[in-house]
């Protein structure tokens, strides 16, 4: 049986203070901290790289979960990997032998997660979900924070939870105390929240609702 992860999305905080308010999240009680990385090219903006990563390394003990939204995923495992990061999830769309890539993720001692975009089908990372730690259904699509949560996709988290129990499926884009219900119900357990939880009047109490929700949405013995 899994159990809720809630991964704050730092796209949403204060750059300017980015190991503080990674200290911040975790304080109020985050398990993950989500790191979008966007080249400009897989998608249209521009975020942060490895070279941030490894310079907030020292600064926090948290899990760093790094959601590459680039092309040519390959070319930056070694910098992620030196850089400390702790999960490497890259895009099913955005290479050609996704089964060397985990291999190549693993040897280097990160865990491994696939992302799959709104109009990808599931199907596409079926046969890999046994040689992964997580697989990641955006929920909007990848590029900016902001967007609203698409409660369609919710068909591929039940589809993935029904044929792996045990795996870490995480949810990201648009997630709010609104629809994390039914998120949590399709079988999602890793929960990426940037504007719901850094807006919240209480962001603690928005993890805490996201955590519970996920939780009691599990099957019992």
């Amino acid at each position: 049986m899994v159990h809720a992860k809630i991964a704050p999305s730092l796209l949403s905080s204060d750059f300017a203070r980015l190991a503080d308010e990674c200290e911040r999240m975790l304080s109020l009680g985050a398990d993950y901290l989500h790191m979008d990385v966007m080249d400009g090219h897989f998608v249209p903006n521009l975020t942060l790289g490895a070279p941030i990563i490894e310079c907030l390394r020292p600064h926090t003990k948290g899990f760093l979960d790094c959601h590459l939204m680039v092309s040519h995923p390959e070319q930056w495992v070694d910098d992620f990997a030196r850089a400390g990061t702790d999960l490497f999830c890259f895009h099913i769309e955005a290479t050609t032998d996704a089964s060397a890539l985990i291999d190549r993720v693993h040897a280097l001692n990160m865990k491994c997660g696939i992302a799959i975009k709104p109009k990808t089908p599931v199907a596409s990372v079926i046969s890999l979900a046994h040689k992964l730690d997580q697989v990641l259904v955006m929920t909007v699509e990848p590029g900016f924070g902001g967007q609203s949560f698409m409660p369609e996709c919710m068909d591929k988290v039940r589809e993935l939870r029904a044929q792996f129990p045990d795996l870490d499926i995480e949810v990201d884009g648009g997630l709010a105390p609104e629809n994390i219900e039914v998120a949590a119900q399709a079988g999602a357990n890793v929960i990426v929240a940037g504007s719901s939880i850094f807006k919240a009047s209480s962001p603690r109490d928005v993890i805490s609702l996201f955590r519970k929700t996920v939780n009691n949405a599990q099957p019992t013995a």
